[in-house]
């Protein structure tokens, strides 16, 4: 504690508003990740196999994480080889847009993995910070 005691006379208003600036520099600079979901079955066509890479491969290159969920019924539950098999080959295609974030694991009737974008090369440049501005006295 100070002898004598020292106190800061500051304006209320101005401190509200710089608080408020720095809130909103914060959140600007935030990114929301979004993660979307694709569901397949173990036994699917070759088109629509084609049709499901497609648009896994749009959600990675918009720079959004992909949850590839395998559903099984009845007897294809006896057989998560198969579905294990589909997730390795999506995963081998759409392999120069993302990585495999988690790798694929048996949740119940369903098979889950989770992908996620290449980080970028080059980082997003970062605004150049403004200078202080000096108080008018």
């Amino acid at each position: 504690m100070a002898r004598p005691p020292v106190c800061k006379l500051m304006d209320y208003g101005k401190f509200k508003y710089e608080s408020a600036q720095k809130a909103r520099e914060a959140r600007r600079n935030q990114i929301l990740t979004v993660i979307k979901e694709m569901k397949l079955r173990p036994k699917i066509d070759p088109h629509d196999y084609a049709t499901k890479r497609g648009h896994v491969e749009r959600f990675l290159k918009a720079g959004d994480k992909v949850k590839i969920t395998i559903m099984f019924r009845g007897r294809e539950q006896s057989r998560p080889e198969l579905g294990f098999r589909l997730l390795q080959r999506l995963a081998e295609d759409v392999a120069e847009l993302g990585i495999v974030e988690s790798a694929p694991k048996q949740d119940g009737r369903n098979m889950v993995m989770v992908m996620a974008p290449h980080r970028s090369k080059a980082p997003r440049p970062r605004p150049t910070p403004r200078p202080e501005r000096q108080p008018v006295e």
